[in-house]
């Protein structure tokens, strides 16, 4: 009696890609393998999902994290108070309320901005350690990196609101990280600015960072972690240049 051949079509295990809705979950425990099977696909999806998901996490808990918000603008505008007197209390108050509708609602606007600005630092950066990236698969890195961003809202409203309202005198008070621990009104701006970037979210999409570019970038961890810490240096640029500029 003999065996039967086996063919090539019975021996194929034929599996059915990941949904997309499975992406933003694997990011949390399998990250390499959502940048590669999404290096070649569309990054609007990822970007918009993103954007709407933070923006409306936001607008969720805006009223818990405005006294932290509202300390933030008044301190700044008391400090454009100082070098500009001719400002009257008028002008501050009305533009403490553009401030403070523009940290509400901006967020669907300037989302896909800040996104966008992430996938060019770290395209940018990648070409430094020899990664061969395109710009396709940056804008996929960097929209999916920032997706823990738009869990951040619900967590520091949580914070916000286990607190007590006396000590919300700045943004990084309802946050998970080292910035919290610093009193806004009497820490260096310089030394906070740096601090407050080192947080569990915004370390969380570094790490995603330094992933994506090495699986996307055909490079080592070790080098995609180099582009991760250059893309977490430049992010600290809008905060830390203004204090060294006073």
């Amino acid at each position: 009696m003999s065996d039967q051949p086996t063919s090539s079509a019975d021996a194929t295990v034929t599996t059915e890609p990941a949904g997309r809705w499975e992406d933003f979950v694997d990011l949390f425990y399998a990250p390499a393998s959502v940048f590669a099977r999404r290096a070649n696909s569309s990054f609007w999806i990822p970007m918009i999902v993103t954007s709407v998901l933070l923006a409306a996490t936001l607008l969720l808990t805006f009223n818990m994290l405005s006294p932290a918000f509202e300390a933030e603008v008044s301190r700044a505008m008391a400090v454009a108070a100082k070098s500009n007197p001719a400002l009257t209390p008028e002008a501050i108050a009305q533009a403490t309320g553009l401030q403070m509708k523009i940290a509400k609602y901006g967020s669907g606007v300037f989302v896909p901005i800040i996104i966008t600005i992430v996938a060019l630092a770290l395209w940018l950066s990648g070409k430094i350690v020899g990664a061969k990236q395109s710009w396709n698969a940056a804008l996929v890195v960097a929209s999916y990196a920032y997706f823990p961003k738009a869990l951040e809202p619900i967590v520091n409203g949580v914070i916000a609101m286990m607190s007590n309202p006396a000590t919300l005198t700045g943004r990084y008070r309802v946050g998970l990280g080292l910035g919290r621990f610093l009193d806004p009104e009497t820490a260096s701006p310089l030394l906070l600015a740096v601090l407050g970037r080192l947080d569990v979210f915004t370390l969380g999409v570094t790490v995603l960072i330094a992933v994506g570019v090495s699986v996307t970038g055909k490079v080592s961890r070790a080098e995609g972690a180099m582009v991760g810490v250059i893309v977490w240096l430049v992010g600290a640029i809008p905060t830390v240049l203004p204090t060294l500029m006073k």
